[in-house]
């Protein structure tokens, strides 16, 4: 009988033991990466950008990503001054009016005039551009030297509205003489079709972004680039004045001197360059 109690006694104590909640060692977890601990950093301001299509600086992939150099750039800058970035999509045109008003930003790939600084702050550049004039291919042997020689000449040009292309440029442009050779576009891809149609004989474009559409449109074999370009000009970030304190673009140049001192200027333009 004292057997039997026993048993029983201890099937009780058993059964209280494996209803306790098991205690484990208390494990000292890692400390937080420090760079995990400042990508959790909430952003320190919210800029909004203006995005002209204009590959390779600036365009959307077909997953509907924007990208490019100029905005890759710009992002790494953002990344610097804890920034976060908001875009808006627009033609050139539109942007400076949003611009003015305030309603943006910033907008890439800015030259800087008289015009602009009314009502805008630029950056340090970040990068230089430069223009050449592209023909139908059966005129790739124009014998002109010079924009000049080739407006001077009665061929039309074709150009894209509020760009500048630097002060040779406006200087012809702003010629009574020289004007209506001038036909403005509000994107270079309406120039090529005007120049395939015969509307107009030459157009300008950056070289890069004209490969680009050019191969991309698959029209590299009807339009090539005659042998005149213009000057190397310096490109700027273009700041509203509405918007934006002038604080908040020597912070912006800080952040793009930083990106220049760790390398990572470089790796970008790089990629690009290959």
């Amino acid at each position: 009988m004292k057997s039997i109690k026993l048993l029983l006694s201890l099937a009780l104590l058993l059964t209280m033991v494996a209803c306790q909640p098991v205690s484990e060692p208390e494990v000292a977890l890692p400390a937080e990466p420090i760079a995990q601990r400042m990508s959790a950093v909430p952003p320190q301001c919210s800029l909004t950008m203006g995005f002209d299509a204009w590959e390779p600086y600036q365009y959307m992939t077909v997953g509907n990503t924007v990208t490019g150099l100029d905005v890759e750039l710009v992002r790494a800058v953002a990344a610097e001054m804890q920034c976060e970035l908001n875009i808006v999509q627009g033609s050139w045109v539109e942007l400076l009016g949003l611009l003015r008003e305030g309603e943006i930003d910033f907008v890439l790939g800015a030259s800087v005039t008289e015009d602009r600084q009314a009502f805008a702050y630029f950056s340090e550049p970040y990068r230089q551009e430069q223009f050449s004039l592209y023909v139908r291919a059966d005129d790739v042997g124009l014998p002109v030297n010079s924009i000049e020689e080739f407006i001077a000449a009665g061929y039309k040009l074709g150009i894209v509205n509020e760009y500048y292309y630097g002060d040779e440029l406006a200087t012809l442009y702003a010629s009574a003489e020289y004007r209506p050779q001038f036909v403005g576009a509000i994107i270079s891809e309406m120039n090529m079709a005007r120049l395939l149609d015969e509307e107009i004989d030459g157009l300008l474009e950056d070289s890069f972004v004209a490969a680009s559409i050019l191969r991309r449109k698959g029209l590299d074999d009807l339009i090539k680039p005659h042998q005149i370009t213009l000057g190397n000009n310096d490109v700027y970030v273009m700041f509203s004045k509405a918007s934006v304190e002038e604080q908040l673009v020597a912070e912006f140049n800080r952040g793009l001197a930083a990106i220049k001192q760790n390398g990572l200027y470089q790796q970008i333009m790089q990629r690009y360059q290959d």
